[in-house]
């Protein structure tokens, strides 16, 4: 659940800020492009990544002025307001001392911070992020000024869809769900020519001569094949700042909570606390539910993209809610449908059909595979051969049906559950001929 939302005021602005999880230590999360205090807990990966961060830390989060919930001023703040923000906002939160956590163009900011105020901080984190981020003739390592003005064009007059999302987060560039989600917050975190703005004044910035005045422990994360800023950024924050740890992560995604955000937290916890997490992946008996909507590209084409996004939107909601009801939970959208997993096999059965029903009143026609199997837990996803062979019998499955293996039929003997004979099945990739079950009451 999102955490409670509250508001200080910096002068003049009413600066939105919320915390979740326990400290010390405490964890002072700056953002980047854009920010949404309740719109970050709406995205299954993103609210993973902030629970993950509040695991080990109490995460203090805030919107700067002209993002998100807190005030628009009609100019972007400067480095210098956006400090005095973040000091209303620690005082009001009780932090004393932090560490802070800058990502993307959340880092010029944590730099000046963490040299002007070394009293509050305790650590600097940067993740993504430059010191300055349009190229000059002695700084080559930036962004070519005509790359950056066809990026603010492109922001610009797409702004309102999921722009960029093929550099902002490449790995799930063909999420339909997580686009839709992009899509909405960063609409809600700014306007178009907010935006522009924002984007003039992050052509401006530039804090290298700030980064010798750094004294606190630095970590300087950063993918080696980011697709928005050059990993040569991270090298040379972590050659200029005094004793500055470099971590290099694979991975191209520029969003912190896309990709392995699981690598990435690793190396946060590590820093903060000393010690690295030892997990091991939980191996539990769970019914696993592929779900999928029939035909969804012709679908796709003939509503228009932005209707669509809607009807996907709706659909995952309504999904998500039916599963939970049901007594499962949603692991993952999978563009136009969801995994989702239960811990009995007659209450998949029954979400399954209570989804198609639902999707029915949505003009959707979906259909659905169970399989009841050993599988891994860790973290939020789930892996294993039952996994698979889930996927395998959804694909075998005719628009409308819920298709289940002979390992549920079995356990939901006595269960009222009643089943029509599919046959024997050849599922790709998976050992054997496999007899398949058609759920009809």
């Amino acid at each position: 659940m999102a955490p409670s939302v509250h508001y200080v005021t910096s002068a003049g602005a009413s600066i939105a800020w919320s915390s979740v999880g326990a400290g010390p230590p405490t964890l002072a999360f700056v953002p980047g492009f854009a920010s949404h205090q309740d719109l970050y807990w709406d995205e299954p990966a993103v609210a993973s990544f902030f629970d993950r961060l509040a695991s080990f830390a109490r995460l203090v989060m805030w919107d700067k002025r002209e993002q998100g919930l807190s005030d628009r001023t009609g100019q972007p703040p400067t480095l210098e307001q956006s400090m005095d923000d973040l000091v209303a906002v620690l005082d009001a939160a009780g932090a004393e001392r932090v560490t802070l956590f800058g990502v993307s163009e959340g880092g010029p900011m944590a730099v000046l911070f963490a040299a002007t105020h070394p009293d509050r901080v305790d650590g600097l984190i940067l993740y993504g992020s430059y010191a300055r981020l349009v190229a000059t003739p002695d700084f080559p390592t930036g962004l070519a000024e005509e790359a950056f003005d066809r990026f603010a064009q492109e922001v610009f007059e797409h702004w309102g869809e999921p722009v960029a999302l093929r550099w902002f987060a490449p790995s799930l560039s063909d999420d339909e769900a997580f686009g839709a989600w992009w899509g909405r917050f960063l609409r809600a975190g700014a306007s178009p020519r907010g935006a522009l703005a924002l984007l003039g004044l992050y052509r401006r910035l530039d804090v290298r001569r700030v980064l010798p005045a750094i004294h606190a422990p630095t970590l300087v994360l950063h993918r080696t094949d980011d697709r928005m800023i050059d990993v040569g950024q991270a090298r040379y924050l972590a050659e200029e700042i005094e004793g500055a740890q470099l971590v290099e992560l694979p991975g191209a995604d520029h969003l912190p909570f896309a990709g392995d955000t699981d690598a990435l937290v690793d190396e946060v916890e590590a820093f903060l606390t000393g010690s690295r997490p030892s997990r091991r992946p939980d191996r539990v008996l769970a019914t696993v539910l592929f779900e999928d909507i029939v035909d969804s590209t012709r679908r796709a084409a003939a509503l228009g993209d932005r209707r669509w996004h809607a009807l996907l939107s709706t659909h995952d909601r309504v999904v998500a809610e039916t599963v939970s009801r049901h007594g499962g939970a949603v692991v993952k959208s999978l563009g136009d449908g969801v995994l989702a997993i239960f811990d009995g096999p007659a209450r998949a059965i029954r979400g399954a059909l209570a989804i198609r029903e639902e999707a029915r009143r949505l003009g959707l026609d979906v259909r659905a595979g169970l399989h009841t199997g050993e599988l891994e837990r860790d973290g939020g996803d789930v892996s294993g051969i039952a996994v698979h062979i889930g996927a395998r019998v959804a694909a075998a499955s005719a628009p409308g049906e819920v298709l289940v293996s002979r390992t549920v039929t079995d356990l939901v003997a006595g269960s009222g559950v009643t089943f029509e004979d599919r046959g024997e099945h050849d599922l790709k990739g998976v050992p054997g001929a496999w007899r398949l079950y058609a759920v009809t009451a």
